[in-house]
């Protein structure tokens, strides 16, 4: 019999799986797997949602057969599977829901596309299927596992890159730019955790055609906001399938008049086949999400999920430390190209706490408060060096009283103007403190 473990690509739910079932008199049903979820040679969990005729089967009937696909040869293999029982609540059961509940965030069925239970069956034989599909013109590709001995020797590089960088944007940009370079990461993205209004928002990325630097996701939202809810990893494989079928249910559900939310699109990568998403967090305190997009559905596998787990728990001590740093030590000078000297318009919407920059939206909250704070400060009285200090104890801008993230906000500021408004700057010029720099002509107007 083949080993459970040789098909450990079919259980990633890039190809749906199916059960067939025979109630006590014999008559048959097929209904479609959200998760095959491998446990042991001997084992297998399925995740039960909606099959009640399945259920009432099983009920009857314990034997089953379970149907699972190869995802890049296309082997089809056939499980003689025997129920034994279904859990409801414990660590099997949280893991499978997690991945639910991001499918259902993702397709606006929060609260209805919901796991029941985890349903554990006994393995009695495995088969390979032949002449499953008709024979192709050639040779199918093979999957290839990558070699983790190498993979561990980029992971030491990368710790290695991260522990001597010396403030916020140099480690975030260390950490994701390794991440392409030494474990052939297609896309990935920094979200930091603002405790003020329990959501995340993008500081640094790469890979991306935009870098989606301010980016928002609520706590709870799709699998990045999933797992900062819950502060655990979660690798999704095969994402353009679990979508479909969460979409499948929706319209279901809208044809009998269910009232939904809107689907959430998600951030970065539009058509991603596969995520991983790790929560950086620091005793209780969540500090960010880092979230790993690619459109290969099997981009990421199990020792991905761990190895990186150790990094994430590493560089969340290390913003940490550089968060609690001296504001002392000499930054070099960056280079700052001539810009034409233009007249920009900035505009402070106070109910909204939102900036505009000619007629664009340009950062809010936080962000903005801090923006409007140094535009209207140098506008009077012609100031332009600052501290983080002093805003740190400026009431006004409501940041936190612990842990208040500043950094972040003023990376998150820096890109923005980047991006939206490159002739005004803000430059540090040692640790703690930046200068106000522009090429043109401010107009304040606040409404």
């Amino acid at each position: 019999m083949t080993a459970l473990r040789e098909l450990m690509p079919c259980f990633q739910g890039v190809v749906p799986a199916a059960i067939a079932t025979c109630d006590a008199s014999g008559v048959p049903n097929v209904a479609y797997v959200s998760q095959v979820y491998y446990l042991d040679e001997g084992h297998v969990a399925l995740s039960c949602q909606f099959f009640n005729k399945t259920r009432r089967n099983i009920d009857q009937n314990p034997y089953a057969c379970v149907k699972v696909m190869h995802p890049v040869t296309l082997d089809a293999w056939r499980l003689d599977v025997k129920f034994v029982r279904a859990e409801s609540s414990g660590p099997l059961f949280d893991e499978m829901e997690l991945r639910i509940q991001a499918i259902a965030a993702h397709t606006g069925m929060k609260g209805i596309f919901r796991l029941l239970s985890s349903d554990i069956y006994e393995v009695l034989d495995v088969q390979h299927v032949p002449g499953y599909l008709m024979p192709g013109s050639g040779d199918a590709p093979r999957l290839e596992m990558g070699d983790t001995r190498a993979e561990l020797r980029g992971l030491q590089v990368l710790s290695d890159r991260v522990s001597r960088t010396d403030d916020l944007a140099d480690l975030l940009k260390t950490l994701l730019h390794s991440l392409c370079e030494l474990f052939r990461v297609q896309h990935a993205m920094f979200l930091m955790h603002d405790d003020s209004d329990a959501r995340l928002y993008a500081v640094e990325s790469a890979g991306y055609d935009t870098s989606g630097v301010g980016a928002e996701v609520a706590l709870g939202e799709g699998l990045i906001g999933t797992v900062a809810r819950t502060r655990r990893p979660l690798r999704v494989s095969g994402m353009a399938e679990m979508l479909r079928y969460g979409r499948a249910v929706r319209q279901e559900m809208q044809a009998e008049g269910a009232q939904l939310c809107e689907e959430i699109p998600l951030p970065g990568l539009c058509d991603a086949q596969s995520q991983l998403a790790l929560p950086l967090a620091v005793g209780e305190r969540l500090i960010g999400v880092l979230a790993l997009e690619s459109a290969d559905p099997l981009a990421f596998q199990d020792w991905h999920e761990a190895y990186l787990s150790l990094l994430a728990n590493q560089a969340a001590l290390a913003i940490e430390r550089l968060a609690e740093r001296a504001d002392e030590e000499p930054l070099p000078e960056p280079d700052r190209p001539p810009l034409a000297a233009r007249r920009r318009t900035f505009t402070w919407y106070e109910k909204d706490e939102v900036v505009f920059c000619d007629g664009e939206y340009l950062v809010r909250n936080v962000p903005g408060r801090i923006f409007w704070k140094l535009l209207t400060e140098h506008s009077q009285t012609g100031r332009t060096e600052f501290a983080n200090r002093e805003l740190r104890m400026d009431d006004s801008l409501g940041l936190p009283a612990y842990k208040d993230n500043l950094e972040s906000r003023l990376i998150l500021l820096r890109k923005r103007l980047a991006e939206r408004c490159p002739d005004v700057r803000l430059v540090p010029v040692r640790r703690g403190r930046f200068v106000l720099e522009r090429d043109c002509e401010l107009e304040l107007e606040a409404r």
